[in-house]
C-alpha cells in the first residue's frame, strides 16, 4: 500500500508552529490544533519557527515514514506540523530549504519524503516558487560548484521535479528559465554524482510535460555537439545499479519525450527472441514506465502504479525472479485478473483480496491492504526477490537472495 494522505485545511485558523525552548522569538503566540481531525491536541506555537526546528521535523518524518503502512493511518505529528508551517509563504520556503539541506543522499526513502511532504503541503503561490528558484541561483556555474555537495544538489533536483509536476502550464514555464535549464543540463555531465544526474533527468522529464517547456528543452539539447542524454543511455546495462537507473531513464525520455531524428526507437532494435512473458502494457496503470523488452518497470510519479504480466498461471507450479534495482517501496507478487489498480488512492498488488505481495523496503507481506512484518533485512539494489506460486498445494512463497519467507495461503480463497 502506498502512502496517500489528504488532509483538509482549516481555513478559519491562522497557522502557527511550536518553538524549541531556546527560541526567544515569541511574538504572536496562540494555541492551535495541529490537525483539523485531531482537535484534542493543541500546541503553543509561533508564526516564525527556528530553522533547526524545521530541520528536525523533516528528519523525524524521514525516520518514521517506513513505519506508515496504512492509508487510513494518522500522519505523524512531525508531518502535520510541517504541513502547518508551510501554510504561509515564509513557512513553505523554510520547509523546502530544510528538505534541500538535511535529507541525506543514501537514504532510499529521501526523495520519496520530499515528494510526500511537498504533495501534502498547501499548494504554493507562483511568487513563493519563484522566490525559491531565485534563492537557489541556478545556473551552469552553480551546477559545477555543486558537485562538491551531491546531497544538496540531488535534493534541489527532486524539489524542482516535484514543483514541475505540481504546477503545470504557464506557471511551470516561468520556473524553467535559462538558469534552471542550464543547471539541469549541466548536471547531466558524467562527472556529476549519479544521484544528481538521475533526478536532473527526472526533473527535465516532468518540466517537459508542458509542451512549450518540451520545445524549449529540445532547442537547448540541439545546441550540444552530442546530446548528453544519449551518452547516458549507454549506462542502461551497467552493473552499477544507480547508473543503470540513469540509463533506463535516459532511454525512456529519448523514446517518449526528447525524440532525436537520427536515433531509432529502442523497441525497433531490442531482441525479443528469448522472451516468453513480459509486463503487459495493456494491463497497467497510467504512469508506470516499462522498458521496450517488457522486463523492467519504474515509477517516478507520486501515485502507486501497478502492472500485470502477459502470462496466466492456471495449474502447476510457477516461479519468477526480480532483480531489485531501486531499494525503495515496491509491492511485488501475484495477482488475479480481479485485482484492481487504484493508483491515486495508493492501492496496488497486495491491497485487495485478489493479490499478494512482498515489500522488502518496509519488510512486509501484503494481503487485502493488511501487512504482516517479516524478519529479513531491508532489500538493497542487486538483491534477488523470488516469487513461487504452487497451485497444487495452494501456497505462495517469497524469498530474498535464497532465504525463504513463510508460506502464504491467504489469496487462494478468492482465486478460483
Amino acid at each position: 500500500m502506498g502512502i496517500c494522505w489528504c488532509k483538509q485545511k482549516d481555513e478559519d485558523h491562522d497557522t502557527y508552529v511550536p518553538q524549541p525552548a531556546n527560541n526567544h522569538n515569541v511574538n504572536n503566540i496562540i494555541h492551535q490544533p495541529i490537525s483539523p481531525v485531531s482537535t484534542q491536541y493543541s500546541f503553543k506555537v509561533s508564526r516564525t519557527p527556528d530553522a533547526s526546528y524545521v530541520d528536525r521535523l523533516v528528519l523525524e518524518t524521514l525516520g518514521v515514514i517506513a513505519t506508515l503502512v496504512d492509508n487510513e493511518q494518522e500522519p505523524p505529528n512531525s508531518m502535520l506540523l510541517l504541513h502547518n508551517i508551510a501554510d504561509n509563504e515564509e513557512g513553505w520556503i523554510q520547509v523546502v530549504n530544510s528538505m534541500i539541506n538535511v535529507i541525506p543522499l543514501l537514504d532510499p526513502l529521501g526523495p520519496s519524503v520530499i515528494t510526500l511532504l511537498l504533495d501534502d503541503c498547501p499548494l504554493p503561490s507562483k511568487e513563493s516558487v519563484l522566490k525559491v528558484v531565485n534563492m537557489l541561483n541556478l545556473s551552469r556555474e552553480t551546477a559545477i560548484v555543486g558537485r562538491l555537495n551531491p546531497p544538496r544538489q540531488r535534493n534541489i533536483c527532486v524539489v524542482l521535479g516535484c514543483i514541475a509536476e505540481k504546477l503545470a502550464g504557464p506557471r511551470n514555464m516561468e520556473i524553467l528559465n535559462d538558469g534552471t535549464i542550464d543547471y539541469l543540463l549541466t548536471n547531466l555531465n558524467q562527472d556529476s554524482n549519479p544521484n544528481v544526474i538521475l533526478f536532473s533527468l527526472i526533473a527535465l522529464e516532468k518540466f517537459a510535460q508542458t509542451s512549450q517547456n518540451k520545445i524549449t528543452i529540445m532547442k537547448k539539447l540541439e545546441q550540444f555537439p552530442t546530446c548528453p542524454i544519449s551518452a547516458l543511455e549507454r549506462w542502461k546495462e551497467e552493473d552499477h545499479y544507480l547508473k543503470r537507473q540513469v540509463g533506463f531513464c535516459a532511454q525512456w525520455v529519448l523514446d517518449n519525450l526528447f525524440v532525436m531524428d537520427n536515433r531509432n526507437y529502442t523497441y525497433q532494435t531490442v531482441n525479443m527472441d528469448n522472451i516468453n512473458a513480459m509486463l503487459n502494457t495493456s494491463d497497467v496503470s497510467e504512469y508506470l514506465k516499462i522498458s521496450p523488452d517488457g522486463l523492467e518497470a519504474r515509477c517516478d510519479a507520486y501515485s502507486f502504479e501497478s502492472v500485470r504480466c502477459t502470462a496466466q498461471a492456471d495449474t502447476g507450479i510457477w516461479y519468477y525472479e526480480v532483480c531489485i534495482i531501486t531499494p525503495g517501496v515496491m509491492q511485488i507478487g501475484w495477482a488475479t485478473k480481479n485485482s484492481n489498480f487504484l493508483n491515486h488512492e495508493g492501492y496496488g498488488i497486495g491491497d485487495d483480496r485478489y493479490s499478494l505481495a512482498y515489500d522488502g523496503c518496509r519488510k512486509l507481506i501484503w494481503y487485502n491492504a493488511k501487512s504482516d512484518p517479516q524478519n529479513l533485512p531491508r532489500w538493497e539494489a542487486g538483491d534477488i526477490l523470488g516469487c513461487l506460486l504452487d497451485l497444487d498445494t495452494q501456497q505462495i512463497i517469497f524469498s530474498v537472495n535464497g532465504t525463504s519467507l513463510p508460506p502464504c495461503m491467504h489469496v487462494f480463497t478468492m482465486a478460483k
